[in-house]
């Protein structure tokens, strides 16, 4: 039997345990204690297996641990290290992914229960014998849940604050033992509390609890956070000389996140999938981090599930989906026409260079544009193609996934942009019964030149089409007395766009992307089809007295509309 693929599996015990297929990247523990760091920050983007490492750290170090789980993985080759380090430490391991909410007291509850839920699994402090009654009390004021208050912790904000650095003391004095800290997705409470509106009270909170278990910790051994985005030191990491933090630029840990190119060529032999292994690079390859290039895992793993069930099943946009992709519609808003211009050279295959800022605090990302460049950078929707002295990075987007997500924004946001003029996209539209192709063909030349254009050869076609596609139903359906359809079957297939309007006319729209830059001819093209295809026999029949078919084609930002004569 087959090894179940991971999908959504980020601990590592419940991987190890049940047959699921493991890429191994066990010797991060090895680099980790050899290049000693007492804090630890490693910025990566979602869904590279942050949260899976930081499982797997626990599943090492913590006492009582399942030494069978390493069985046959690489770091069970480093024997002497396994004696000193293998179960030895009391681990505190918690996940600030899901602090979030509307306010700051509700975040704040959040923020506690994932603290009392964590100290909860340590009841044995209850009994210690090493442990005074002013030590268990404090334990108590950790894990203690009001009735009144439905079940909620009941720590003040205070207690919450200093929360970690007491915990570590009890498990140091009950294990005589220093304390291993693992924080994942530090950075995910802060984001939530700029999108929500209480930035300021979050950072505080944030702060004093990572001071008093970072900066002033005399049980601490070593601690390890993870994260998107490197927060600016001033903003939360007030005084902590003793942080290293290692990004994505960094060339120290730069295989441990991600798979690398060897990691997908097991996977694919594995599962008997190696003719695929093209197709899967121009999606889903593309990440620099540090000297080694780097696969998106979620990516490659969900694909390889499809295409276990499906082996004709195409590529999908995986990892672009599972985010809001907020910053690229943010960058988007607030473009110039200069930022157009870049968007568009990235779209098409080309780069870019810019200055990267890898600390910053969520309130600056809204600062300028160059700040969600970078922002852009750190969360893997760019990738450096080669650094320049001085901070520049030639930056460009890493593959065929994150394109078509860009590709797709940027029909969104044309649409949205073309709404907010409704006296002009009300000409245009009204162009489209009066037959008068002059004005389409002027005025979607004017809107091109003002969007981006995707002219890039390895976009395909039918991508090109689809794009110039969405931006003419934006437009015509802003007319909310009109009846517009995309790829509706009136005929014998599917015409683009078909149009009823209260009047009984019926107009058929065909695009075409001249690649050869014939306009001409694709114009001529489309309204062959129309008429072979018999497009407008469905209007007819839904009983339009008139038919009006037009032939658009597109070429980058040129254009031209054709109408069939009547």
């Amino acid at each position: 039997m087959r090894k179940k693929l991971p999908i959504g599996i980020d601990g590592f015990e419940k991987l190890r345990t049940n047959d699921f297929y493991y890429t191994d990247k066990t010797l991060f523990i090895k680099e980790l204690l050899q290049n000693w760091g007492e804090v630890n920050l490693f910025t990566r983007p979602r869904r590279f297996g942050k949260t899976l490492n930081m499982s797997m750290l626990q599943c090492f170090f913590e006492i009582g641990n399942n030494p069978a789980l390493f069985d046959g993985l690489k770091i069970a080759r480093e024997r002497e290290l396994c004696e000193e380090y293998m179960g030895k430490f009391p681990v505190i391991s918690i996940s600030l992914k899901s602090v979030d909410g509307r306010s700051f007291r509700s975040a704040s509850v959040a923020l506690r229960t994932v603290i009392g839920d964590e100290a909860r699994r340590f009841e044995c402090l209850r009994f210690s014998t090493r442990l005074s009654e002013d030590d268990k009390e404090a334990y108590a004021q950790l894990t203690e849940v009001g009735s009144a208050q439905g079940g909620v912790y009941t720590m003040t904000e205070d207690i919450a604050a200093a929360s970690l650095k007491t915990l570590s003391r009890l498990l140091e004095k009950h294990y005589e033992k220093k304390v291993i800290l693992l924080i994942d997705e530090y950075d995910v409470p802060l984001d939530k509390a700029f999108q929500g509106g209480y930035y300021d009270e979050m950072v505080n909170l944030i702060r004093s609890l990572l001071g008093n278990a970072l900066k002033t910790n005399s049980s601490l051994y070593f601690a390890v956070l993870t994260g998107c985005l490197r927060i600016s030191k001033e903003s939360i990491f007030t005084g902590l000389n003793n942080l290293k933090v290692h990004t994505i630029s960094d060339v120290r840990y730069d295989e441990y996140f991600g798979f690398t190119n060897s990691d997908v060529d097991e996977l694919l032999e594995f599962y008997g999938l190696s003719s695929y292994k093209n197709v899967i690079r121009d999606w889903y390859d593309g990440y620099c981090f540090g000297n080694t290039d780097v696969y998106c895992p979620w990516d490659v793993i969900n694909y390889c599930d499809e295409l276990r069930a499906a082996p004709d099943a195409e590529p999908e946009n995986y990892w672009a989906n599972t985010s809001g992709n907020e910053l690229i519609r943010r960058l988007l808003k607030r473009a110039d026409q200069s930022t157009r211009n870049e968007v568009e050279q990235l779209i098409n295959g080309g780069s870019i260079t810019k200055t990267i800022r890898q600390e910053l605090t969520y309130r600056e990302v809204e600062d300028s544009i160059d700040n969600v460049w970078s922002v852009l950078y750190s969360t893997g929707y760019l990738t450096c193609r080669r650094r320049i002295p001085g901070k520049q990075m030639e930056l460009a987007l890493p593959n065929r996934e994150v394109r078509e997500l860009f590709i797709e924004l940027v029909k969104d946001w044309f649409e949205e942009t073309a709404q907010a003029d409704s006296g002009r996209i009300n000409r245009f539209c009204a162009a489209f019964p009066a037959e008068d192709v002059s004005t389409i063909q002027e005025m979607l030349g004017d809107y091109l030149w003002e969007s981006i254009s995707v002219r890039d050869t390895a976009v395909r076609t039918n991508m090109k089409e689809n794009f110039y596609h969405g931006m003419m139903l934006g437009l015509l359906r802003s007319q909310g007395s009109w009846l517009v359809k995309s790829n509706a079957e009136t005929g014998e297939g599917y015409s683009d766009i078909s149009i009823q309007t209260p009047e009984r006319l019926g107009i058929v729209i065909e695009l075409k992307y001249a690649n050869d830059g014939n306009l001409e001819a694709a114009c001529a093209e489309a309204l062959k089809q129309i008429e072979e295809k018999k497009y407008a026999e469905g209007l007819k029949r839904q009983g339009a007295k008139k038919i009006i078919k037009y032939g658009i084609a597109f070429c980058e930002k040129e254009c031209m509309a054709v109408m069939a004569n009547q």
